[in-house]
């Protein structure tokens, strides 16, 4: 059976797609509906940074209790530890600083005022030994050599502890080039001395003068750098580390507040982890605080009953080093050397010797109030007897050389007994006791303060950990319950 043959359908009329401009729409074609789905920002901050969608999220879940306690936990754990290791830091640099005032800058400032000392005796030494003639005696001779050995290896320990290119270094290179020159001159001294020529006394003199002039200016001004470095030192050692300190308090109101806050949510009166944590930073604090009040106290004792003692006393002994060594060239010189003040002219050695007598004074009679028991004031108090003697003595000696009887005058200076020899070395052995006492004073105090700060690092760093492991196990406590 044959089917009709079937039209096709008309297509279905529809709204004409607007043509672009310049195109002739076409007709039946539909258009797209209009859309009203949104769509994504355009531009170049289109997308939100790791960091951004990181504080997002933090933020998200810092609003609910166990995103808060985590943060708390974190921020308690950071707060101890960084406490311990203030307190570490602070502690180490004045344990450090403490160690060097005993061990490093005052054994140097005490070698500096040696070397001052050995070259003064020498040279006192010297001129003793040129004013007994031609024939010196053996004891004085050994007494400067002596005194030169000292003050050679005190050059070299000094040397080997200065730090390169700095002022000390230099003065010790200069001194260490002045010495062999000022023993050269006091070996022509006594050369011709024993040939019985008075160019002898002439090369004395000069060798004085080196002395005076160069070489004790220069060991007093390396003493003066050895006594800064030591005052820089107490400076490093002494202040209170308060950044450690409100660092402490810090981290403990922050316990405080942790153990409130979870108190007041769960009425739990202790958390033991938080109560842990509270525990250690307590200990590290006072063992912080006492500890270095401790060694605060002590060491400022040891400076003020130890250093400023002997500064004192080695100023008085140079004082009476250098009187001695006036005295004798005073008869050396036998009125050669004169000086003008105020009109009046006078021998240089004799006023020399006034001045350097009234500096000695001045240093015992501060010396006996600094000393703080019986074993310091004693040596002080021979040694002011012993130079009230020297200055009768001298004057009786000065008497006699002005009236032009020098052998009188020499028998009173070097002579066997009675002699302001006698006096001097008295003087001098009595300085010598006083400082060894103040000298082991200074010791003991300085090591009382050192050890009180002994294991306070360590200590500080271990409490430190144990604070966080605990701060941490106590927030962890509260989480659990929230699983």
């Amino acid at each position: 059976m044959t089917h009709p043959p079937q039209s096709a359908a008309p297509p279905v009329a529809g709204p004409a797609v607007p043509a672009a401009p310049g195109i002739p729409a076409q007709p039946g074609r539909p258009s797209p509906a209009p859309s009203h789905a949104p769509q994504p920002p355009q531009g170049p901050h289109s997308r939100r940074t790791a960091f951004a969608e990181g504080a997002g999220r933090l933020r998200a879940a810092a609003t609910t209790e166990p995103g808060r306690l985590r943060v708390i936990g974190a921020v308690l754990a950071l707060l101890v530890v960084a406490f311990g290791a203030v307190t570490a830091w602070q502690s180490s640099e004045r344990a450090a600083a403490a160690d060097d005032v005993l061990h490093r800058s005052q054994p140097l400032s005490s070698g500096a005022a040696d070397i001052y000392r050995s070259l003064a005796d020498a040279n006192t030494a010297a001129s003793s030994g040129f004013l007994a003639g031609g024939q010196e005696p053996a004891a004085t001779r050994d007494r400067y050599e002596k005194d030169i050995s000292a003050a050679a290896s005190g050059l070299v320990t000094a040397a080997a502890n200065a730090e390169p290119g700095s002022a000390s270094e230099t003065t010790v290179a200069r001194l260490n080039r002045l010495l062999p020159e000022y023993k050269g001159l006091v070996e022509r001294a006594r050369t011709y001395n024993r040939q019985g020529y008075p160019v002898g006394g002439a090369y004395l003199r000069y060798a004085n003068e080196k002395m005076q002039t160069q070489m004790l200016p220069a060991a007093e001004d390396l003493y003066t750098k050895e006594n800064a470095r030591l005052d820089a030192d107490y400076g490093d050692a002494t202040p209170y580390p308060w950044a450690a300190i409100a660092l402490g308090v810090l981290t403990l109101a922050g316990l405080g507040w942790a153990q409130r806050r979870d108190y007041r949510r769960t009425n739990r009166v202790l958390n033991r982890g938080l109560v842990a944590a509270s525990s250690a930073t307590v200990v590290a604090l006072l063992w912080l605080t006492v500890g270095h009040t401790v060694a605060r106290s002590e060491l400022t004792g040891s400076y003020d009953h130890g250093i400023r003692s002997l500064t004192v006393l080695h100023d008085a002994r140079i004082a009476s080093l250098k009187a001695r060594g006036n005295e004798n060239l005073s008869l050396v010189a036998r009125g050669a050397e004169t000086i003008t003040v105020g009109g009046k002219q006078y021998d240089t050695y004799y006023y020399d010797f006034d001045k350097d007598m009234a500096v000695l004074g001045k240093g015992l009679g501060r010396a006996e109030r600094f000393a703080d028991d019986s074993g310091g004031t004693a040596p002080v108090k021979a040694a002011e007897a012993g130079a009230a003697l020297w200055k009768q003595r001298h004057t009786a000696a000065r008497t006699e050389d002005e009236n032009g009887d020098y052998q009188q005058a020499l028998d009173k200076v070097i002579g066997a007994r009675g002699t302001t020899g006698e006096c001097f070395d008295g003087v001098d052995s009595d300085l010598a006791r006083a400082i060894g006492h103040e000298q082991a004073e200074f010791q003991r105090a300085a090591a009382r303060g050192r050890d009180a700060m002994t294991g306070l690092p360590a200590g500080a760093a271990a409490l430190a950990v144990l604070g966080a492991a605990g701060a941490l196990a106590g927030i962890g406590r509260r989480l659990s319950e929230y699983r």
